[in-house]
């Protein structure tokens, strides 16, 4: 009896969980980012927000992390799109709002050495209580959102269609997104699925 009990508080408590989790309102496209001047530190020792990353034709925001297995897979991207995001005068930020997991692998000296082995050459910040993606509504690592030099969100969604090899991707979502945004097209594409792992919130 006392394991049934203990089976149906974990149960419960799941589903509060996952209740908690949709109700987290994904930004709609065309929203202003929110959150513009929040103020976090970075794996530089300095304190960064968004307003300020952001450049003359936008800023591009990665919700990431050290821990999550897709990230390991598509990081390899993020020089190029971070290059990318450089010459066109887009700013390049990557959160880490993986509140529940700072002792356990993405804690701020873990994301200090983590960008040094893969080379970020843009600002890796801790989104602390993860505040910074919750009124983002993001949900995964890694989640992208691309927003215009009016900070209006044009794209949301995932990096490009294959995590696995960079060497096969078909369609490159972020970086179409960019061309498209620079040469003043309607975005062909603004939304696409977000795939990884969810993000680890405290209750």
């Amino acid at each position: 009896m006392k394991i049934l009990k203990y089976l149906m508080v974990v149960v419960f408590s799941l589903m509060v969980a996952d209740v908690s989790a949709f109700q987290i309102k994904e930004l709609a496209l065309g929203s202003k980012a929110p959150m513009v001047n929040q103020k976090m530190e970075d794996v530089s020792g300095r304190s960064l927000s968004l307003s300020e990353v952001a450049q003359e034709n936008g800023l591009l925001v990665i919700f990431s992390c050290n821990t999550c297995p897709w990230v390991i897979k598509w990081q390899d991207r993020y020089p190029d799109i971070s290059s990318l995001a450089r010459a066109n005068n887009i700013g390049m930020i990557a959160l880490n709002p993986n509140e529940d997991y700072r002792e356990r692998g993405d804690g701020m000296d873990d994301m200090i050495k983590h960008a040094k082995k893969a080379g970020y050459d843009f600002p890796y910040v801790l989104d602390k209580d993860h505040v910074v993606a919750d009124a983002f509504g993001a949900s995964r690592t890694p989640h992208v959102y691309l927003f215009n030099g009016d900070m209006e969100l044009v794209y949301v969604g995932a990096i490009d269609d294959n995590a696995n090899d960079a060497a096969s991707v078909k369609d490159y979502y972020i970086k179409d997104a960019i061309e498209e945004l620079i040469s003043g097209q309607v975005l062909s594409r603004p939304n696409t699925k977000s795939l990884g792992c969810t993000i680890k919130r405290i209750s």
